[in-house]
């Protein structure tokens, strides 16, 4: 199997979520999160280990170093933005965050940002706007769509 950038992102974005509470996950967690052999994980771990996200030894536990928790914190704010940014256009949740999935590995850095940014005003007005819709009684397309 060939190990991808898609696959590096996604497994260092899973051992940081799995990893907030306890410090350290078991390759079964991550294999059983993301759907994938433990081998795997294990060759993924290698290969993060290599690039210096993780602290790992075959058939140990795996541990973010400070590098990796930076970058699986970015991984998973630039997931989040997507699937806020779809949830705003009305996509179902489940959608959102399947398409969120395959989205994100295609956007930069930079436009993750933009697009943060740009979410932010978007809730902002949402907030100024919702007190106003309520008095009108008004419903906008998008809200309908929801």
């Amino acid at each position: 199997m060939t190990l991808t950038p898609v696959m590096e992102e996604d497994h260092l974005k899973q051992i940081y979520v799995l990893s907030r509470s306890t410090g350290c996950v078991r390759v079964s967690d991550v294999a059983a999160a993301l759907s994938v052999h433990l081998s795997t994980v294990s060759k993924m771990a290698l290969k993060l280990r290599e690039c210096g996200y993780v602290i790992y030894e075959k058939y140990g536990q795996i541990a973010s170093t400070y590098a990796g928790l930076r970058m699986g914190k970015q991984l998973l704010g630039k997931h989040r933005t997507l699937v806020s940014l779809l949830r705003h256009a009305g996509v179902p949740e489940a959608q959102a965050c399947k398409e969120a999935e395959r989205l994100e590995h295609y956007i930069s850095w930079e436009s993750a940002s933009r697009l943060e940014a740009l979410l932010g005003m978007l809730e902002e007005n949402a907030a100024q706007d919702a007190p106003r819709k309520q008095e009108n009684g008004y419903a906008g397309k998008l809200d309908r769509a929801r």
